[in-house]
């Protein structure tokens, strides 16, 4: 039995005795236990309840790619390109980007866990099997990099929608692309392009949403995190409705903003900034700036009312945190 099975096993939440799944799968009760410690050691709670057997903390959905389908209404269906989940991945934007050239657009990639999550900076996004949703979406764009100003923060407010839709309405947006809610990180967003600057062009956009996150994990994300448990009274939303709400918002969002570039998200934005008329710290390759948010422009440039007055933030290679 390899971890993908044990884990569907367990996803009812019910105790489930070692026994039993030894039988099952025709192994050792001490190959169960391996395989139990290898979902253990990627972040999954199980929890060992003697001659019960084992059973997770809550109920979990693996990712149905049937169900995910499903759940995205039948005109956007027929936008959508390849979809395919996986159980593992290095990254969902990684697999894209290997394969960019022969897939659709509006193709999207799930993973039920990665080995080598990537967030902004360069930094590792944690992507346990089964708790989360690591998602990344292929979109082709005709006029080149110069009309992509102010995608990443599109698809921020492109995520709030999908949230929306599922009737979670308490995040925010952190310039430049943080989704956060009760002061914790909800969501990480990365854009990756490739292609002409002013010709055709690919955009890889990858989103990491927490749904579960244990309390070993905020301890391993080294910031303050949240996650839709949290904001849904103790129960995330289903795992596979997310993802059809997200893959929705996705198709019919960035249909939008292939017409309307950023200013048809502008004003979208400013009503869930985060940053406005907050007293930041900015620090860049230039030094550190002190100042006061004050939005977005048409392009996705941060806004600070500075000492010597207002100042724009295009660089997405700065830190920037409440002063």
């Amino acid at each position: 039995m390899q971890a993908p099975q044990l884990l569907a096993l367990l996803a009812g939440g019910e105790a489930v005795s070692g026994e039993w799944l030894a039988e099952r799968a025709g192994v050792t009760r001490a190959a169960i236990w391996k395989q139990v410690e290898a979902l253990r050691s990627r972040g999954v709670p199980i929890e060992a309840r003697g001659a019960a057997g084992y059973r997770l903390p809550w109920p979990v959905q693996m990712l149905d790619i049937k169900r995910i389908r499903a759940g995205v209404p039948v005109p956007v269906r027929k936008r959508l390109g390849t979809l395919e989940v996986h159980w593992e991945l290095d990254s969902t934007s990684s697999e894209l980007q290997r394969r960019a050239a022969a897939l659709a657009d509006l193709s999207m990639v799930l993973a039920e866990t990665q080995s080598a999550g990537r967030g902004r900076r360069g930094r590792t996004w944690l992507s346990p099997p089964g708790l989360n949703l690591y998602l990344s979406c292929l979109k082709r764009f005709d006029a080149g990099f110069a009309s992509l100003s102010g995608l990443s923060l599109a698809v921020g407010v492109i995520l709030l929608r999908a949230l929306e839709s599922l009737g979670i309405a308490d995040a925010g947006l952190k310039w430049p692309n943080d989704v956060l809610a009760q002061g914790g990180k909800l969501a990480g967003i990365l854009v990756e392009l490739s292609g002409e600057y002013q010709g055709p062009c690919a955009a890889v956009i990858g989103v990491g949403l927490n749904l579960r996150l244990t309390d070993t994990l905020r301890e391993q994300a080294g910031q303050p995190t949240c996650d839709l448990a949290a904001l849904a009274g103790g129960t995330p939303p289903d795992r596979n409705q997310v993802a059809a709400a997200l893959i929705t918002a996705l198709i019919e969002g960035l249909g939008q903003f292939e017409r309307e570039g950023f200013a048809g998200f502008v004003d979208e934005y400013a009503r869930h900034d985060l940053l406005k008329e907050a007293p930041l710290r900015v620090h860049g390759a230039q030094g550190v700036l002190d100042g006061v948010g004050a939005g977005v422009d048409v392009r996705g440039a941060l806004q600070v009312w500075a000492a010597d007055g207002l100042r724009s933030i295009d660089s997405a290679d700065v830190t920037v945190r409440r002063a």
